[in-house]
């Protein structure tokens, strides 16, 4: 059934979100939904991240599994990343990049960046990061080692609607 149009109220429009605010968003936030692709079925997931806006990329780690195996397999990836506060109101980016897995010395101070930088999202934002440092390092103590990548960030695109 087809809603007439002139019943149809829009009170916002869909625009192109400026590189500073995209920056904003990236930085202001620390969970995405991650899209890969596995056994040419995609697959979304949500990851914890940091925005190095300084090297155009982005610092997660995972431990083995079904993820880390897809994206050894096949590297290009996507990353959504969004703000809403409503439904006429939200901010988002979707980033096109590819997955680097990272040796030990670069995973190490990547590592410790991407903690400092996610304590860092997660104090603004009013959150004790306590919590997820807790998680963290029991994650870290278990028998699997994380893994840390790095997306190597190639386009974005980016849209807001304000209403």
């Amino acid at each position: 059934m087809e809603t007439p149009k002139n019943k149809i109220r829009d009170t916002g429009t869909i625009q192109d979100l400026g590189e500073g605010l995209i920056h904003k968003l990236l930085s202001d936030h620390c969970v995405g939904s991650l899209g890969y692709i596995a056994h040419q079925t995609p697959y979304v997931v949500p990851i914890t991240y940091f925005y190095d806006r300084e090297n155009e990329a982005i610092i997660s780690y995972t431990t083995v599994g079904h993820k880390i195996a897809s994206l050894r397999e096949n590297p290009q990836v996507s990353l959504l990343v969004y703000h809403k506060e409503g439904m006429m109101w939200w901010r988002s980016v979707l980033i096109h990049g590819k997955f680097e897995e990272l040796g030990q010395l670069d995973a190490k101070f990547q590592l410790k960046q991407f903690c400092e930088g996610v304590r860092k999202v997660l104090v603004k934002q009013g959150i004790q990061p306590s919590d997820f440092i807790n998680e963290f390092s029991s994650k870290s103590d278990s028998k699997d080692m994380p893994i840390v990548y790095r997306i190597q960030i190639q386009d974005w695109t980016a849209k807001r609607r304000q209403g």
